[in-house]
């Protein structure tokens, strides 16, 4: 019997800086999959929130002369902001300050640390503030974080506390062996199996308070603070009410994971060996993001290429923001844009395609006064017959495998063929009974198209399931008025 339930959670952005569109791009396709799976009649939990802990927010809370509270309030009310911009339906907005959090991230430690994953030792480290990561040699590129070029790494002498990372190689390969598509796209399947099979080494979870005080507190041992990944990482289980709530707990865990490729090794490997630590049960599947350049260039605040979601939302709005996002390809691999192609898919596949196709017909139709096809009727058509789902079956199984892009193009494919039927058969030649059965075969393929649509432009879908659905179909407005390229 299918699952009834769908649990599916971004990785928590880190609260140093504005949204930008690589995590836009994440969240919108976690809101796809979170709608579709609604849309089959599942209860859905989708979680996203802010990572609020670690050494980056310290030195940005002194830079800025707030305290670290003060200034990771202020932008985590920046990314809750992104619900109302980019119509999101998560349920759950969890923040690494939240004290049910921080409770069940020391429940976590303590049930490691009981199943004897968890020591005490000195160490010296590499480490890269920018990633709040320990660097290996062959991590480095000139002796630098390739992430972060410019920054120096910190050497660290310290006695800390360490997760037996390397007690988990032979787990996590039985892992992906019996799961396959635990990863997705294969391309980072074979990285992680590639990085797990050349050894892990155990890694410290914890800093001095007297260095870094803005963290979770160890427990039992107050002179320390969680390292910040092995508290985040907990939040995935956190905000389904664990360890308190058992039942809705096994009630939506395990869950998807979205992800960017940076976040491969934590959320595919060393996340999945935190859980087998503490006796639960491994993620259901990773989905990994490529990044997002600018004209082949990274997004740089000196270069001046950053693309805000909220720029995007201003110039073409929300529902077109989402499918522009989509249409580039989340998960997998790395995508290179600028706004000159976003005008160009915009152009093309909206203003031209859709809404122009939506326009003519309706115009048509009001003018043959054709009416009264009801959105509902179009299942029991055999030329519109729709899986029990409620979902095209070729549709179904692209979007069953996280392939969003591949979705919207069979989508789109329906356009075309629509802008060809018109073409084909000219109903604006015909007359009568004929011209409003040309017309007819329209409306039901439009209201086939915004049917499956709503996953991606909840709105837009509405709005043209609801207009083609009245008594007497009317003229539309543009659904995308045409753009000025130099806007």
């Amino acid at each position: 019997m299918p699952k009834s339930t769908f649990y599916i959670t971004t990785t928590l952005p880190y609260v140093n800086a504005d949204p930008h569109i690589g995590f836009a791009l994440e969240i919108v396709a976690a809101d796809v999959i979170a709608r579709y799976h609604a849309l089959l009649g599942k209860e859905v939990i989708f979680n996203t929130g802010t990572d609020e802990h670690g050494q980056k927010i310290l030195e940005k809370a002194l830079e800025t002369k707030q305290s670290p509270q003060d200034y990771v309030d202020f932008y985590a009310a920046k990314f809750a902001d992104l619900k109302k911009l980019l119509n999101l339906s998560y349920s759950n907005f969890i923040r690494t300050t939240d004290p049910a959090h921080k409770q069940a991230a020391q429940k976590f430690w303590q049930i490691c640390q009981q199943n004897g994953y968890i020591y005490q030792a000195e160490y010296q480290s590499k480490y890269c503030v920018g990633c709040e990561l320990e660097k290996q040699d062959s991590d480095l590129v000139d002796g630098h974080c390739p992430l972060h070029p410019k920054q120096e790494l910190e050497i660290r002498n310290e006695s800390n506390y360490f997760f037996k990372f390397s007690k988990f190689q032979q787990p996590l390969l039985d892992l992906y062996k019996n799961h396959p598509d635990f990863v997705k796209p294969e391309s980072k399947y074979k990285e992680i199996v590639s990085f797990v099979e050349g050894g892990l080494k155990d890694f410290s979870i914890s800093r001095l308070k007297s260095k870094m005080p803005w963290g979770i507190s160890v427990p039992g041992d107050d002179e320390q603070v969680m390292y910040v990944w092995f508290d985040a990482l907990v939040n995935y289980i956190s905000t389904l009410g664990w360890p308190e709530n058992q039942e809705n707990f096994a009630k939506f865990w395990p869950g998807v994971q979205i992800c960017g490729k940076d976040n491969l090794r934590q959320q595919a490997a060393m996340w999945q060996a935190m859980l087998l630590a503490a006796n639960l049960p491994p993620s259901a599947q990773i989905l990994v993001n490529g990044f997002i350049s600018i004209d082949g260039q990274k997004m740089s605040k000196s270069l001046g290429n950053v693309i805000a979601p909220a720029e995007m939302v201003k110039k073409y709005g929300t529902d077109a923001t989402r499918f522009l996002l989509m249409f580039s390809g989340p998960i997998g691999n790395d995508i290179d844009t600028s706004w000159e192609k976003f005008d160009e898919i915009y152009t093309a596949q909206l203003s031209n395609g859709l809404g122009n196709l939506c326009s003519r017909v309706a115009k048509m139709c009001e003018k043959a006064q054709l009416g009264n096809f009801k959105y509902q009727q179009k299942i029991k058509l055999d030329n519109l017959t729709l899986e029990s789902s409620g979902f095209k079956h070729d549709f179904k199984i692209k979007i069953d495998n996280f392939e969003l892009k591949e979705a919207l193009d069979w989508v789109l494919s329906y356009i075309a063929d629509e802008d060809k039927y018109l073409s084909a058969n000219k109903p604006w030649e015909k007359f009568g009974e004929e011209q409003k059965n040309i017309l007819q075969h329209n409306v039901e393929h439009i209201l086939l198209i915004a049917h499956h649509l709503q996953p991606f432009m909840p709105k837009m879908s509405a709005k043209i399931l609801a207009h083609f659905s009245q008594e007497k179909i009317t003229a539309l407005a543009p659904l995308f008025p045409r753009i000025n390229p130099l806007s």
